[in-house]
């Protein structure tokens, strides 16, 4: 018996968590981010609402992080550059690993259009 297309309501947290895995390997692989917002938009429109708060959580992680990096890259030679990637990499970290753990309790990421954490 041929398996039955699943219903969008009962989607896992498999895409969302590759998603997760490919941001945490943007900072070393950056085609891994741009990868990883693109999957995002892809699924999050039909994902349940447990899991549109940690697609919107990811897309947004990847503009801010974008922003925190150009303005980091930009301050670069004041030193303060420094300080800034810094606090983008502490933030980044911390934003992505708690996401995942919201995803392994599958509950939805709290204020997931915040710039904090």
């Amino acid at each position: 018996m041929p398996p039955q297309p699943s219903d969008p309501s009962e989607q896992g947290p498999g895409a969302a968590l590759l998603v997760y895995v490919l941001l945490l390997a943007a900072p070393l692989f950056m085609v891994t981010g741009i990868i990883a917002v693109v999957v995002a938009y892809i699924y999050r429109d039909e994902a349940p609402f447990w899991l549109q708060s940690h697609y919107q959580l990811q897309i947004r992680t990847f503009w801010i992080s974008l922003l925190y990096v150009a303005l980091g890259m930009l301050t670069w030679w004041l030193l303060v550059g420094q300080l800034v990637l810094l606090f983008w990499l502490v933030w980044f970290l911390v934003r992505c690993i708690r996401g995942i753990r919201f995803l392994n309790l599958r509950r939805p990421y709290p204020y997931p259009q915040s710039w904090w954490i």
